[in-house]
């Protein structure tokens, strides 16, 4: 008796496959994100950390062809917003003029982490580290060009 499985048909996505596909990040309103649509398309490993986990779980176990638009909830998408990842700073900190919205590059442990000037209250600078889509519904719109399976 054999232990191999046949497959019949084309490759379903599941965790490791090798997807790739065209994809639009919507607000709710239409008003567009990101997308690859007008460039190359974009290529992942389902798992590997590149696809946010609501993203992939709308990829799971379809095929290539598959075409969805879907609203993807914040808390699935790029998380709520946390008042804990909003900080106060000196302004003697800043060895740069700062304007409101002006994105600055901090150096973290792991690496640069982006932070948003939010307000300017004479020396003291409010700076907000929450990713700039959190809180956010996103539309995720994603049609897929080919899956390979990896394993």
């Amino acid at each position: 008796m054999s232990n191999l499985i046949s497959r019949s048909g084309p490759p379903k996505i599941e965790e490791g496959s090798a997807v790739t596909l065209h994809f639009s990040l919507l607000y709710p309103t239409g008003e567009e994100i990101d997308t690859t649509r007008n460039g190359k398309p974009a290529r992942c490993v389902i798992g590997d950390g590149s696809l946010l986990p609501g993203f992939e779980a709308v990829l799971m176990g379809n095929e290539a062809g598959f075409s969805e638009q879907i609203l993807i909830p914040a808390e699935d998408a790029f998380g709520e917003r946390n008042p804990a990842n909003i900080r106060t700073m000196d302004a003697g900190r800043f060895d740069m003029p700062l304007e409101e919205g002006l994105i600055v590059s901090f150096q973290a442990p792991d690496g640069e982490l982006p932070g948003v000037v939010r307000e300017i209250r004479g020396s003291v600078i409010e700076v907000d580290f929450n990713h700039p889509l959190a809180g956010s519904d996103i539309v995720f719109d994603v049609t897929v060009i080919s899956v390979e399976d990896r394993g």
